[in-house]
Formats: C-alpha cells, sequence, structure tokens
C-alpha cells in the first residue's frame, strides 16, 4: 500500500496566493511541482490571501490547520511592512501563529523577511530581528529571505526581469528562482512531518 501524500498548509499572503499569475504558474502549483520532481509525495494547499497581515494569518490559523495538514510554511510579514505595522506586533502575531502550530506537533518553515530601510535602521533591525528569533525559540525550520534569489548586488533590489511590472511580485521566472533557493527548506521540513 503506498502512502498518502504529506499535506503541507502555505499561509501567507498575494506571495503564497499567486497574485497576478496565471493558476499554474504561482507559487503553490510551483511548489507542488518542484517538490514532486524531487521525489517528494506532497500535497501543497493554497492558504495565501492578497493583502494579509501577520494579523490575518494569525486570526485564520484554526480553522486552516485541518486534521490532514501535517506540516506548516508560514510567508508573512511583507504586508506589515507596507503598512509600517509595529515589529512587536508583527512578532506577537508571528509567535501566535508558531505556537499554535506547535500545539498541534506540526514542524513549521518560517520564510525569513527582511524589512527596507525607509522605516530607519531601529525599526529595520527590530523587524528583521523577528524571524531569526522566532524560528529559534519554536525549533522551526528558519529560510533565507524570500526574495534574496531574485535581488541585484548593486542595488540591493530585486531584478526587473524577475518581477510584475507592479515591482512588489515576482514573475513566474522569479518564483522559480525564489523555489530552486527554497525547495530544499521543504524537503527539510517535510522530513520532520508525521507520517
Amino acid at each position: 500500500m503506498l502512502a498518502e501524500p504529506v499535506t503541507i498548509l502555505a499561509l501567507g499572503d498575494s506571495l503564497t496566493e499567486g497574485y497576478g499569475l496565471p493558476p499554474d504558474q504561482g507559487f503553490v502549483p510551483q511548489l507542488q511541482a518542484w517538490l514532486g520532481a524531487h521525489g517528494a509525495e506532497v500535497t501543497v494547499i493554497n492558504g495565501g490571501v492578497s493583502g494579509d497581515t501577520t494579523a490575518g494569518g494569525l486570526s485564520r490559523l484554526d480553522w486552516s490547520l485541518t486534521p490532514e495538514v501535517k506540516a506548516l510554511i508560514v510567508n508573512l510579514g511583507g504586508n506589515d511592512l507596507l503598512r509600517g505595522i509595529d515589529p512587536a506586533t508583527s512578532r506577537a502575531n508571528l509567535d501566535g501563529i508558531l505556537a499554535g502550530a506547535k500545539a498541534k506537533g506540526l514542524p513549521v518553515l518560517l520564510v525569513a523577511q527582511n524589512a527596507p530601510g525607509n522605516y530607519g535602521a531601529d525599526y529595520k533591525a527590530a523587524f528583521d530581528a523577528i524571524y531569526p528569533d522566532l524560528a529559534r525559540q519554536y525549533g522551526a525550520i528558519l529560510s533565507k529571505p524570500y526574495f534574496l534569489p531574485l535581488v541585484d548586488p548593486a542595488n540591493g533590489m530585486p531584478k526587473a526581469e524577475f518581477m510584475q511590472p507592479d515591482a512588489t511580485h515576482p514573475n513566474a521566472k522569479g518564483v522559480a528562482l525564489i523555489l530552486d533557493a527554497l525547495g530544499p527548506d521543504v524537503l527539510q521540513l517535510l522530513a520532520q512531518a508525521p507520517h
């Protein structure tokens, strides 16, 4: 008898939902295909909601963690940054998400986010520290920052060729590059999932 595929919930915002991309080119379908190509029997649930903040992710965590979910990817914080939300608030919300996953015995992959410099050095330092701090606290896997694979070292910004015209969301090529970096972390997550 073949093992059932492991079900992963990808909890996130428009980056997870696949904003602006054809249905088969978003983050979740590309992740599903990447994992399949690497021999993983997995079902990825798209828990991305455009515009969602860490507060939104926390508010829908309980009903999103259905019994079949065995692992969680958390990719939230970008909209907190766009709104200039206090890093202490973002930290408390992400802490709540990780605590909720831990209570259900689920391993977590926490996708790091980095603040831009426009809110000042103190804000950036406080925000950027959230992800490594919480990953250590909860024993979560910490990925590199989501956009890092697309960044031009010359200016620290994602290269236009990998971004949609809004300069905020990756295009299909950009998602593929992100997944080449993130995919091994997801395989590590799968290895920790209860079967």
